[in-house]
C-alpha cells in the first residue's frame, strides 16, 4: 500500500512498485483514510509518506500497528531530521528511506522491509543503532526470566545486533535465507518482540553485538 498527500509521486511509486512485481492493494493521501484502508485492505508492506494533510506520519504508523501488528511499515519522506527518523522508529517502522533514493535503491527497501529487515537511508543506520546503544546503557528495568533460544538462534541473534542483513547471515552460517528467516521468526515468537529493529534492541541490551 502506498500512501503519499502528492498524487503524481503517490502514482509513480505504485507504478514502480507494480512494474517490478509487487502487487499495490490500495493508495490513499491522507493518514487516517490510510488506516482504515489498511485494516481492510491487509496489505503486508505500507510505504508511508512522513508528512501528510491530517495526522503525521507516526500517528499513522502507530494506527497501523494497532489494526494490523504484523504490517511492515517502510517511511518514504523529504526529510532525514533525526529525531523523524528516531520517532518513526519508536512508532514501529520498520525501515526509512528518504525520497532522493534512486529506483533500484527504493526497490530493494520495499524488499527487504517487506522480510522484515530493518532498511535505512546509509546516513541514517548509524544514528538509529547509536539510539539503541543510549538507551541499553540506561538503568536496567526488571525482566521476567528471559526465553531460552537454542545454540543457532542465539549465534543468528549475535549477527542480527551487529547489522548483518539475511542475506549476509546465510553465506556466514552456511544457511539458506529461508532457514536464517525461520530462525529470526522464531526468536521473535519466544521473545514476544515485533520485529528485528525491536530484535535488534534487545541483543543490544544484552550485549550480543561485541
Amino acid at each position: 500500500m502506498v500512501v503519499d498527500d502528492h498524487p503524481m509521486w503517490r502514482e509513480g511509486v505504485a507504478r514502480d512498485l507494480t512494474e517490478a512485481g509487487h502487487l499495490v492493494v490500495a493508495t490513499s493521501g491522507e493518514g487516517r483514510q490510510a488506516v482504515r484502508v489498511a485494516a481492510a485492505a491487509r496489505p503486508d508492506l505500507v510505504v508511508l509518506d512522513l508528512q501528510l494533510p491530517d495526522i503525521s506520519g507516526v500517528e499513522v504508523v502507530q494506527g497501523l500497528r494497532a489494526a494490523l501488528p504484523d504490517v511492515r511499515v517502510l517511511m518514504l519522506s523529504a526529510s532525514g531530521e533525526p529525531q523523524s527518523v528516531l520517532d518513526a522508529v519508536k512508532a514501529g517502522a520498520t525501515g526509512y528511506l528518504v525520497k532522493s533514493a534512486g529506483p533500484a535503491e527504493f526497490l530493494d527497501a520495499v524488499r527487504r522491509a517487506a522480510a522484515g529487515e530493518p532498511v535505512f537511508t546509509p546516513n541514517l543506520a548509524g544514528l538509529v543503532l547509536g539510539e539503541y546503544r543510549r538507551l541499553a546503557a540506561a538503568p536496567p528495568t526488571p525482566h521476567d526470566a528471559a526465553p531460552r533460544l537454542t545454540e543457532r538462534e542465539t549465534e543468528v541473534l549475535r549477527l542480527v545486533a551487529k547489522g548483518l542483513s539475511y542475506k549476509q547471515i546465510a553465506e556466514r552460517l552456511g544457511l539458506s535465507h529461508r532457514t536464517v528467516q525461520n530462525h529470526v521468526q522464531n526468536t521473535l515468537g519466544k521473545l514476544q518482540l515485533h520485529n528485528r529493529v525491536e530484535l535488534t534492541r534487545y541483543a543490544i541490551e544484552r550485549g550480543l553485538d561485541e
